[in-house]
């Protein structure tokens, strides 16, 4: 496999039509029950080990849950009309510091099969218009759609999904 781009070298492309959101809406609501596919078969001694000295599966998978309160506040952003989006902690502290190897991989998946329903929820009650409201998303210094956002975060989804089917493979 070729090495991949790194998430903070990634360039976004945001031209397709804002209608395209109820399947942004459905690529965060797959992202639970694929994470738990590549999850429940695992041994914890794999789930836990890491590799390089990145991040292991389950360190991965407790990032998506730890990110999902920073989407829920961008959501409400875009509601409420803000022209800016709160900035993401890019060194990863909560991350870091939650000591998740430490904890049952079904308690990182139940909750984040929770707050993601939560975030799925909230988008589907949304009006149609407000897919199309623009705020400056900090780190990327460009304006970005609701849509957009969604769009940025499901391929996050992805990114640490496809990082989780590296480290599956290495380490079976």
């Amino acid at each position: 496999m070729n090495a991949r781009i790194k998430w903070t070298e990634r360039k976004f492309d945001f031209s397709f039509p804002t209608g395209i959101y109820p399947e942004l809406i459905e690529r965060l609501r797959g992202a639970p029950p694929r994470l738990e596919e590549h999850c429940h078969s695992l041994a914890g001694s794999i789930l836990t080990k890491q590799q390089d000295g990145r991040w292991s599966i389950q360190e991965n998978a407790g990032h998506l849950l730890d990110l999902e309160t920073l989407v829920q506040q961008r959501i409400e952003e875009y509601r409420s009309g803000s022209t800016a989006l709160h900035a993401a902690d890019m060194s990863n502290r909560k991350t870091c510091e939650a000591n998740h190897n430490d904890l049952p991989i079904d308690s990182i998946l139940s909750a984040f099969r929770l707050e993601r329903s939560i975030t799925v929820s909230t988008l589907e009650e949304l009006p149609a218009e407000v897919f199309s409201r623009v705020a400056k998303h900090p780190r990327l210094n460009v304006r970005m759609r609701l849509v957009d956002m969604l769009f940025f975060q499901a391929e996050h989804d992805d990114y640490h999904l496809t990082r989780i089917s590296e480290l599956h493979r290495a380490l079976i």
